[in-house]
């Protein structure tokens, strides 16, 4: 998956459409036990739900807890850094063997996946 935690994303679908949003968390297929699947993402303030919570000990008041819920991956698109819009990456193969991720619309490099086989032998 070439979206990673921290990146701004914006919603494609849904009634949150385009929401620019930082992703909190990323779950891949493998995490989530559902092969083939792309995996979702947490983004902040998007796919909002509420948690009803009994009273306890530690939460006295009890009440409704809202929280974020995961939406599917393919639902995103990166906001490049470089030119500002959304859209698909892709990658590219670096001269000393790293790898990293590319804007399909700018071709601007957004950050490494692996780093070069030397780098990683030191």
């Amino acid at each position: 998956m070439l979206i990673k935690t921290g990146d701004i994303v914006e919603v494609r679908t849904g009634n949150a459409r385009g929401t620019r949003a930082k992703v909190l968390a990323v779950k891949s297929a493998k995490d989530a036990g559902q092969p083939g699947h792309g995996g979702s993402v947490v983004v902040e303030g998007v796919n909002r739900v509420y948690r009803h919570i009994r009273r306890s000990q530690k939460n006295p008041q009890g009440g409704r807890l809202s929280k974020e819920m995961p939406i599917d991956v393919s639902n995103v698109l990166l906001v490049c850094t470089a030119c500002g819009k959304a859209t698909r990456l892709g990658t590219r193969s670096t001269a000393d063997g790293g790898k990293v991720r590319v804007c399909k619309k700018c071709g601007a490099e957004l950050g490494t996946l692996r780093r070069s086989r030397a780098a990683a032998k030191n």
